[in-house]
């Protein structure tokens, strides 16, 4: 047994060495120290949500060096920040790996003066998901700890020291994993053009009940009810108004915004889409033509 246990801490040692090589720091003038994953010679992404909006930043290596960096893009959909390097920096980052439910997963991030690493275990594991935002997510990936805003934005690795993608922390500090296949997929918009185009129809929704009559007769409890339309908007171009209760989109039935979120995504901009709503009592029909959410 204690050879065993020997054995898995040098295992641990040695990923974590390797780690080093792309586990970094980011610093700015107006927000605290943040983790990121160095992801290519000269690119590092990070975890949107904990990275104040900046256009610069440092990246700093474990070895100490500090390399200048700007803001690339931003995706609110998927959670990432991208930023390009001034200057190029040498790394090799593992292969990606598939996530296997029970399998170990370490976790890194940087404190402002070295390498951290937390370990745990893939605790849940799902099939591609949806963000609030509208971002496709490749993999659902849940694990059993917490992180804190400061780690968040690191490399995930698994046993093997293959990649799993990068830290995220969801409900209650919960740590999720956002897939490197994610990453790559959002990462060409991201250093082109500065963000991910997603399909936009100018409404904002509450889910709401739906009247019983509607309800007996499509099987459906609940809708969407429309509280404001963009004026400009493919919706209030299409003639939907404030009150209306939505029921479906694209003949997926609506339920809670992540349903219509689903039916947005960038595939969607500039194609025509059904909108199923009710109005004074009335099931109608109007074709919305989706165009891309407007750059904020």
């Amino acid at each position: 047994m204690q050879d065993t246990l020997a054995q898995l801490s040098d295992a641990l040692v040695a990923r974590a060495a390797v780690a080093q090589g792309f586990v970094i720091g980011i610093r700015g003038t107006q927000f605290q120290p943040r983790s990121g994953t160095l992801w290519r010679t000269d690119v590092a992404v990070a975890s949107e949500q904990v990275v104040p909006k900046t256009e610069e930043a440092e990246i700093v290596l474990a070895d100490g060096r500090v390399a200048r960096a700007r803001v690339a893009g931003r995706d609110r959909g998927t959670n990432i920040v991208a930023f390009r390097l001034q200057q190029p920096v040498e790394v090799e980052l593992p292969a990606a790996v598939e996530p296997r439910l029970g399998a170990f997963a370490l976790v890194f991030g940087a404190d402002g003066g070295g390498t951290i690493v937390r370990m745990g275990v893939v605790r849940a594991l799902g099939p591609a998901w949806h963000s609030l935002g509208g971002g496709r997510i490749d993999h659902r990936i849940s694990l059993d700890l917490t992180i804190s805003s400061v780690e968040e934005g690191g490399p995930v690795l698994d046993a093997s020291g293959g990649l799993l993608g990068m830290s995220t922390a969801g409900p209650r500090g919960r740590a999720l994993v956002i897939p490197a296949a994610t990453i790559e997929r959002v990462l060409t918009p991201l250093l082109t053009a500065g963000r991910v185009e997603r399909g936009w129809l100018g409404l904002a929704l509450h889910p709401v009940a739906l009247p019983e009559a509607i309800t007996a007769e499509g099987g459906r409890g609940r809708g969407l009810m429309v509280m404001r339309v963009s004026r400009d908007g493919p919706a209030g171009k299409a003639g939907v108004l404030a009150g209306d209760i939505l029921v479906s989109v694209g003949g997926t039935p609506t339920g809670h915004p992540g349903d219509v979120a689903r039916q947005l995504g960038p595939e969607s901009v500039g194609q025509a889409i059904e909108l199923h709503l009710i109005r004074s009592g009335s099931v109608l029909t109007l074709t919305a033509m989706v165009t891309a959410h407007p750059a904020r």
